[in-house]
């Protein structure tokens, strides 16, 4: 402001100066020296406001793009921190989803792990405002636990998975539906000659042409006839198991299929040494006939 006062003056005295030279003199006059005078304070006075209102129009104008570029800034933030929330609600379905398998692979009972009910959760005190680095920290840890559960239900699944496969594989139903057992394991009279006989196997009642199915996963290993057991199937389990299905009327699957739990093999007959329809089911353990009987569980043995 002084330098502005300082600057009007030496305007003033420039400006006499130049009357005089120019007018003589008139400026020797008061009255119209008093004129001129007045004359230059207006004009001085209104270069000042325009000086000063220029001056405040610059400084709202900066205020306003610093405003501008931090509100950019929070912008791009958020956007960011979305982004980040995104990442972590796709890893949050992911587990989600892996829990739900784990949960019907291990047979867990119905409603024991709800994943689509929210957590309670509660507590107490003062409710303060989060800065943005403590909720990326918060997010970043969030995201670490969330690799390290993947990783571990990953592994448990693969565990579960290796437990199926190995269940599937292992000989744990009756070979024909709604049946019962009418000859068992072991020492029994011979059905036709009399005396006595060594039944490897178990018989279960039949009807010709009913399905004949595996006991467990596994590749077919034979499919013909055998003397005495008419038309076999025999199906390796490779896990030491060898089922055989025997005195059936018609063949269904080949040499080397691949055939899976509860999957037809054959129709039931009577074909071979046998006194009427039956399945004669048997179960070899690495190389050894075993009594299946211990395969099957309590699984129904009465014709519906």
């Amino acid at each position: 402001m002084r330098k502005l006062q300082q600057a009007l003056q030496n305007f003033g005295h420039r400006f006499t100066r130049l009357g005089q030279h120019v007018y003589g003199s008139a400026f020797c006059n008061p009255a119209v020296a008093s004129v001129l005078l007045v004359a230059v304070g207006i004009a001085a006075g209104a270069g000042l406001r325009d000086t000063v209102g220029f001056a405040e129009h610059a400084r709202l104008a900066d205020h306003a793009a610093q405003q501008a570029g931090q509100i950019d800034a929070a912008q791009r933030e958020v956007n960011a921190l979305a982004a980040r929330l995104g990442e972590l609600q796709a890893q949050a379905n992911r587990l989600n989803a892996l829990g739900e398998r784990l949960t019907q692979a291990g047979q867990l009972g119905d409603g024991e792990f709800d994943f689509d009910k929210p957590v309670a959760i509660g507590g107490d005190g003062p409710v303060r405002d989060m800065a943005p680095g403590e909720l990326r920290a918060g997010m970043a840890a969030l995201q670490t636990q969330f690799s390290a559960s993947g990783r571990q239900l990953s592994v448990l699944e693969s565990l579960l998975f290796n437990r199926k496969l190995e269940a599937d594989a292992t000989p744990s139903r009756a070979p024909v539906a709604h049946s019962y057992i009418t000859s068992g394991f072991g020492g029994r009279a011979d059905p036709f000659g009399g005396g006595s006989q060594y039944h490897k196997g178990i018989d279960f009642d039949a009807n010709t042409g009913d399905p004949v199915v595996a006991v467990a996963d596994g590749v077919v290993s034979y499919s013909g006839r055998r003397s005495g057991y008419g038309n076999v199937v025999e199906v390796d389990h490779g896990n030491g198991y060898v089922t055989r299905y025997a005195h059936n009327s018609r063949l269904l699957v080949q040499v080397g299929q691949l055939v899976r739990v509860g999957q037809e093999l054959a129709k039931a007959g009577s074909t071979g040494r046998s006194t009427g329809a039956h399945v004669h089911f048997e179960v070899w353990e690495n190389g050894r006939v075993v009594n299946p009987r211990k395969f099957l569980g309590q699984q129904g043995f009465k014709r519906a």
